[in-house]
């Protein structure tokens, strides 16, 4: 399998705070890869490490084997047109209509106005919103809002999608659906997904792989189905949702 982004032994501190202590990971052409951990364990961290939000004290990220830690600016910018981000609380630009805020980074790429007006509602029609272009983000639910979120990132064509805690604060069905979406861009699409999230049942439904995060490495790396079948106490705590165990409960 195709390795897309490897991970080297990534370090991040904070204020004196050790976050990420030497995280090596892989990810894969065409999986769906899932990082779960405690929150403020550093799954998101992770994921602005991957755009450059943030870059690391040390260690070395490579996107289908060129370095992009480091690398000049134009490097970094062709690397980061690979990838699409799916923000927890959507980001939608509130001044914006749906069908402008799906237009807003065709529109940064200077693609003509008639093929952004063909290319709008297809994307909605992708996400199962048809219809709404017109109105508001304020009008909408947050689940329809990550939904508009995930149209807006599909737009420009990514071969990599991020996702951070895409099932946060929706409700059981909205999260189905957004769990089913996830798994229709890879399937329809061929993207390459990492999905950062510590909702179990979202990673069940989702997940090719599992990574999981606990004081700043990666402890396990697997199938979903390894991890459920797991014997290690860390694993089966954080998967049954036990205060108790040995990982430390804030």
């Amino acid at each position: 399998m195709k390795e897309k982004i490897r991970i080297v032994d990534l370090h991040k501190g904070f204020a004196g705070k050790t976050v990420l202590a030497g995280v090596n990971l892989s990810v894969y052409e065409g999986e769906i890869l899932c990082v779960i951990g405690k929150s403020g364990s550093g799954k998101s961290v992770i994921l602005k490490h991957l755009v450059g939000i943030i870059r690391p004290d040390s260690g070395d990220i490579f996107v289908e084997g060129v370095p992009f830690t480091g690398s000049d600016e134009m490097t970094r910018i062709a690397l980061q047109s690979r990838y699409g981000i799916l923000f927890q609380g959507a980001a939608l630009f509130d001044s914006l209509s749906i069908y402008d805020n799906i237009a807003f980074g065709l529109r940064r790429k200077h693609v003509p106005e008639e093929e952004i007006a063909r290319r709008v509602p297809e994307l909605l029609g992708m996400v199962g919103l048809r219809g709404i272009e017109d109105k508001m983000p304020s009008e909408i639910s947050g689940g329809t809002q990550k939904r508009v979120g995930l149209a807006r990132s599909i737009a420009m064509k990514p071969e990599i999608m991020l996702y951070d805690e895409p099932t946060t604060g929706v409700d059981p069905i909205t999260a189905g659906s957004v769990d089913r979406l996830i798994r229709k861009m890879r399937d329809d699409l061929g993207i390459t997904s990492v999905v950062v999230t510590h909702d179990m049942k979202s990673v069940s439904r989702v997940a090719d792989r599992v990574a999981m995060l606990l004081d700043g490495v990666i402890v396990f790396d697997g199938a979903p189905a390894e991890l459920m079948a797991s014997g290690d106490e860390r694993l089966r705590q954080f998967v049954e949702g036990r205060a108790h165990g040995p990982i430390k409960v804030a």
